[in-house]
C-alpha cells in the first residue's frame, strides 16, 4: 500500500472512483531542509500530506526569537490549516527541518471536490477531527506535563529526534532551553 492511501485510510477508505478524483488533486514534490512551505503573513493555498522528513511550524517573537508550536512527521498532513480554513494570513511560519518528499494539496480544490463527494467530504471531516485531536493533546501536553515527560513524549513520537534536527530546535518544541534539555537528557541518559 503506497504512502497516500496510508493516510487516507486512516480517515475513510475512499471508494476507487474518489481515490482517483483525489489522486489528481495531489503532486508529489521534493523540498530541500531549510525549504519554507509558508511564510508568517501569507495567504497559503495548499496543504501537505508528508511522505518522508520533518517540517516544523513556529512563530518568531519581536526580538527574532523562534518558538516552535509542531513537528510534522511522516504520514502527517502539515500546513497553515487556521489560514486555509478561514481564508486568512498564516500566523506560523512551516519550515522543512530536513530534505523532505511532500504531497501538495490546493485546499480550495479539496474542499470543492467534498461539495461534491460524500467520502470525500466524510474524509475531510475526520481529517479535521483528527487535527483538533492533536491539538489538544498538544496543550494537554504543555500544560499539564512537566519538561522531561514532553522530552519522554517526543522521544516515543520520533525515537532517534537527536540524530535527525539540532537541538536548540527540539528544546524550542519543548518551550524549554537548550541547556534544560542537556540536563533532561543527562539525567534520563545517566540511569
Amino acid at each position: 500500500m503506497n504512502v497516500l492511501s496510508f493516510f487516507i485510510n486512516n480517515f475513510h477508505k475512499l471508494p476507487p472512483e474518489s481515490y482517483q478524483k483525489f489522486l489528481e488533486l495531489t503532486e508529489l514534490k521534493k523540498f530541500n531542509n531549510k525549504d519554507v512551505l509558508t511564510k508568517t503573513g501569507d495567504k497559503p493555498t495548499d496543504l501537505y500530506i508528508l511522505k518522508r522528513g520533518i517540517v516544523r511550524s513556529y512563530y518568531e517573537d519581536e526580538n527574532g526569537k523562534e518558538y516552535i508550536r509542531s513537528l510534522f512527521v511522516p504520514f502527517s498532513s502539515t500546513g497553515s490549516f487556521g489560514a486555509l480554513v478561514s481564508n486568512k494570513n498564516s500566523l506560523l511560519t512551516y519550515q522543512c527541518l530536513t530534505d523532505c518528499e511532500l504531497f501538495v494539496i490546493n485546499y480550495k480544490k479539496l474542499k470543492e471536490l467534498a461539495l461534491v463527494d460524500n467520502d470525500i467530504a466524510v474524509m475531510y471531516a475526520n481529517a479535521l477531527e483528527s487535527i483538533f485531536l492533536l491539538f489538544e493533546k498538544k496543550i494537554y501536553n504543555l500544560s499539564v506535563l512537566d519538561a522531561t515527560e514532553r522530552y519522554k513524549e517526543l522521544k516515543k513520537e520520533i525515537p532517534n529526534i537527536e540524530n535527525i534536527i539540532p537541538q536548540y530546535h527540539i528544546a524550542s518544541y519543548l518551550n524549554i532551553s537548550a541547556v534544560q534539555l542537556s540536563r533532561i537528557r543527562k539525567k534520563i541518559y545517566s540511569k
